[in-house]
Order: structure tokens, then sequence, then C-alpha cells
């Protein structure tokens, strides 16, 4: 077993036992696959600010931060002050109430396309919700979505997440699946132009992360999102934009502010919930009509969006109120902060990279980023598919991980997403552990 493994497991005895306890009574020892890695993951105590700590005492800064969603760092005061004020009005209705008004109105206002807002417990539902909608607004089968792009785990959307890209990605689908979900080349004007040509009479829409988690948090080119806005309108199509990490992220209005592109629909999730299980699929107020109980004519002509028990459940909604409000409250102050940190430490890693002479690509934008490990020099990663095909994501995702996890440092992919918790303390540590780790690694 290789040798960088050995300081972690000394470091982790109760999470190794926690984790062998653990795979008794869950598949995997997990409930998310992501949460995996080898030789096992470390269970989490406690966390603040841009700290967290595990069972074993260790102190992490963590560029994970709840899967993208805590911008405020863990455990802010406003939102748990938030969340107590409203355990006293009550946990959980099922009965509509005034604040998810004001959520949904909040709401409308941030994000551009939002002249409607249907409220759900996920990004995953979201995304699921959007390709319906899309399908049963247009009266239209095919949905396109970019190759290595990931959009939840719902069977719509199932479809060329992992390379190459054309094979099932789970056993239980549906075998026309592939027929009627497809996969486009990301940042590919000619390829995707191609598959648009070739689907568009029974084209319902285009779905994308316009900075794409999968793809090293690159940005979708503008040509490139101006070449899909104009396709999807020409043949009657809907852009949808998948801003479950984006959104609030990349400024107050999300991407689609940011590059100033207006999508028909957007999915919504992370930290429109303020830490709490949300979702949410907003767009043009003719579209997101359609799934109105107060719809007219027969009942199998309406689009049925469910919600789920749990949507906009209370604490949600108290919440997402307090995160958003802030956000609004002080976007002069968050996004310039987020945005001069992610580049504080996209450039210092890749100077570290660079004097080390190891062989790593920085990708980003905003407060995201990526580290990479090309097989060769000078080549370029700006999608899914020149990341798996060009880069060694198992040194990524395993050795620069546990070798980062030893120095104190939590990193997902490589990376990870910043939050105004971090301090300037905080990047010096990164980047100082990102230096030791590259010449670790150049040792072998």
């Amino acid at each position: 077993m290789e040798h960088f493994f050995d300081l972690y497991r000394q470091k982790t005895q109760l999470s190794k036992d926690l984790f062998e306890r653990s795979k008794r009574v869950m598949p995997g020892g997990i409930s998310h696959n992501v949460h995996y890695f080898p030789p096992y993951p470390f269970f989490i105590k406690g966390a603040k600010g841009s700290k967290i700590r595990d069972v074993d005492g260790n102190e992490y800064i963590d560029l994970w931060m709840g899967h993208y969603t805590h911008i405020l760092g863990h455990h802010p005061e406003i939102i748990a002050k938030a969340i107590e004020k409203q355990s006293t009005e009550g946990f959980h209705w099922g009965i509509v109430f005034e604040k998810q008004v004001e959520w949904a109105e909040l709401i409308q206002e941030l994000i551009p396309c939002a002249e409607m807002v249907r409220f759900c417990c996920s990004g995953t539902e979201a995304t699921m919700y959007a390709a319906r909608l899309a399908r049963g607004y247009t009266g239209k089968n095919i949905i396109l979505k970019m190759a290595g792009g990931w959009h939840g785990a719902s069977s719509d959307l199932s479809v060329g997440i992992k390379m190459p890209y054309e094979r099932e990605e789970s056993l239980g689908l549906f075998p026309e699946l592939q027929r009627y979900t497809k996969a486009i080349p990301y940042n590919d004007i000619p390829g995707s132009l191609e598959a648009i040509h070739q689907n568009r009479k029974d084209l319902a829409g285009i779905i994308l992360e316009p900075v794409i988690g999968e793809g090293g948090f690159v940005p979708a080119a503008m040509d490139y999102l101006k070449m899909l806005r104009s396709e999807t309108e020409k043949c009657g199509a809907l852009l949808i934009f998948d801003e479950v990490i984006t959104g609030f992220r990349m400024s107050l209005g999300g991407a689609q502010e940011r590059f100033g592109i207006l999508p028909d629909l957007t999915t919504l999730g992370k930290i429109m919930g303020g830490g709490f299980p949300a979702g949410a699929l907003a767009g043009k107020r003719e579209i997101l009509e359609a799934t109105s109980p107060e719809k007219k004519g027969k009942k199998w002509e309406k689009i049925l969006i469910g919600g789920g028990t749990f949507s906009s459940h209370p604490f949600t909604v108290a919440a997402g109120l307090a995160m958003l409000h802030h956000l609004k409250d002080y976007k002069e102050e968050v996004y310039p902060f987020l945005e001069t940190k992610g580049e504080e430490v996209r450039k210092g890693l890749r100077e570290v990279f660079d004097n080390e002479g190891a062989n790593a690509i920085v990708t980003g934008i905003g407060s995201l980023f990526q580290i990479h490990f090309p097989f060769q020099k000078g080549v370029a990663l700006n999608s899914p598919q020149s990341i798996n095909q060009l880069s060694d994501t198992e040194k990524r995702e395993v050795e620069f991980r546990i070798r980062m996890l030893t120095k104190g440092v939590h990193v997902m992919h490589g990376g990870g997403g910043l939050s105004i918790a971090h301090t300037d303390k905080d990047i010096e540590t990164i980047i100082r552990a990102a230096r030791e780790a590259a010449r670790e690694m150049a040792d072998g």
C-alpha cells in the first residue's frame, strides 16, 4: 500500500474504527459516494468558520465547506440565531407560511431570470424537475447536457457523467434513456452545434453549469454561452442553467448575472438554504405557470412538480432568508473579498508548483479552484473531457488529498471553495501545505 497513507492512518485511528463500524450498517460506510476516499474517510466532530475538527482531534482548514454551501464559513452566528428563533415558532407544518413568500420574493429580486420560483428539497430534485418541465412545456423529448456534467443522480440526467460518456452510468436505468438525454462537448462550439442540429426537431432543452464543477470550475466561454442561447431560441428549446453551486457565489445574482446571459430556467440549492436542505427551480413566468395547480384544462395536461414533504422547511426558509439578506446587505464586501482571495490562492498555488518543478495546472474562477496533474506539459484543461483524458485524476483525488490532509488542509477534487471566514493566514497555510505536498510527490 502507498506509503503516503501511513501518516494519515496514524493520525486518524478513531475515524478508522468508525468507518469499520459504519460499513456494517451503510453500504461502503457512507450515504453519499463523494464522501468516501481511500483508505477511509475521516469523521467530523465539529466545525466553525474556516476550520473543521475530526473525532481524533485533528484540525483542518476546510475547502469543501459543506459541498460549497458555507459561503459565510461553518456555523455562522446569523444562521444560528435565525434557527434558534424559528425553533420557538415551529419545526415543520406542511402548510404554506409567510416566510416562504418572502424567500421566493427575495430570490426573484436577486436572480435575473427568476420571474417565478418553485421550491423543492435538493439540487438533484431541482434539475430533475427542470428536465421534466422543459419536456412538458415544449412538447419535445430530448435534453442535451454537457459531457462530464453532474446534475445529481436523477434518472433523467444520469447520462454522460464519466468517460467515455457513452455508456450507461448505472444499472437500473431505462435503456431508452440515452435516446432522450444526450451528452455534448463542453466549450466546443462546432461539436455542440452538430449535436443541436441533429436533434433540433425534438430538442426540449439544454442544461449546463455555466461554471462546470466536474471540469475544474472552468467557466463556459462567452461565445459558447451566446451560441447556446441563440440556438435554443431558434429551435424553441429551453436553456437551463444549473446554478446549484454558482448561485449566490459567482455574484449575488449567480453566474447568469456575472456573464450577462439570461437562461429560461435556473436550478438553485446549497447557499440559498443557509446550510439546510434546499432546492429551487426558477425561471420565466409563462414556463413555471405550467406547474400551477390552478392551471385550467385536463389534469394530464399539467406538469407535475411535487416538491417533497420537507420542501421549504421552516428551518431552511429561516436560514435561507438570513443568508440571502446578509449577502444582499454586504455584497460590496463579500464578493470582492471572495474574488480577491480566490485569485490569491490560484496565483500562489501556480507559483508553488512552478517553483517546485511540478507539472500541475490550477483552474477556477471567483472563489472556486481545482488543481490537476497532467500526464504531459503544455496541455489545456478547459472541460471535463480534457481533465479526465489528459490529467491523473487518481493522483489528485487520492495522493494529493491525503498529503494535504496530513498537513491540515481538507481539499475536494484538488481544491475547493473559499468563504469569507478564510483568513490571510489560512491562505498562507494552504499554499505552504501544497508546496510541501508537491515536494513529497516529486520525491516519490
